[in-house]
């Protein structure tokens, strides 16, 4: 389990940087709605959690799960924080930086507790397995999301109709 994870979670920044590779600064900010997230605030959201959320909750779940964790607010964050105001060049830099030390910190683990669970008031029992898989997961849920704002980025750009050809969204 570890092994794959570690790799799923090494090829996240390729991934992020591949789908965001030439953007211009009006693209890299622009947003189809009000409460949809640009791209700089999707790549600002995964270096947050990556300082903020999966990596540091596994360590404390693994150290200590009876201890609480600090609480996060990542929804509030994207406007409090100004991610859309950001240098998108230094909030990819930062995450790709963060994820290379988070997935070095798990190679080097010596038989970690993956059974370790902390009692979360809203989720309950989380180990540090799932939490594991959880940060996995997250990846993937916010590739399709960079993946759908870019297609979104193409269609306002061309004509009706003119993707067609292409398939279906």
């Amino acid at each position: 389990m570890l092994h794959q994870a570690i790799n799923d979670l090494a090829g996240t920044p390729s991934a992020v940087s591949a789908l965001v590779v030439g953007m211009d600064d009006d693209a890299w900010r622009w947003k189809p709605d009000d409460t949809s997230w640009s791209l700089l605030e999707i790549v600002h959201h995964l270096r947050d959690e990556e300082q903020e959320d999966f990596p540091l909750r596994i360590r404390l779940t693994l150290a200590d799960p009876s201890q609480p964790w600090p609480p996060i607010d990542p929804e509030n964050w994207v406007v409090g924080r100004g991610y859309n105001l950001t240098e998108p060049a230094d909030v990819l830099h930062d995450f790709v930086q963060m994820r290379r030390e988070n997935v070095a910190w798990l190679g080097s683990l010596d038989q970690p507790a993956w059974d370790n669970t902390y009692d979360h008031p809203l989720a309950g029992g989380l180990s540090a397995r799932r939490l594991l898989n959880c940060w996995r997961a997250h990846d993937l849920l916010h590739l399709r999301q960079l993946l759908h704002r870019r297609w979104q980025l193409l269609e306002k750009d061309v004509e009706p109709g003119e993707l067609d050809y292409a398939g279906r969204w």
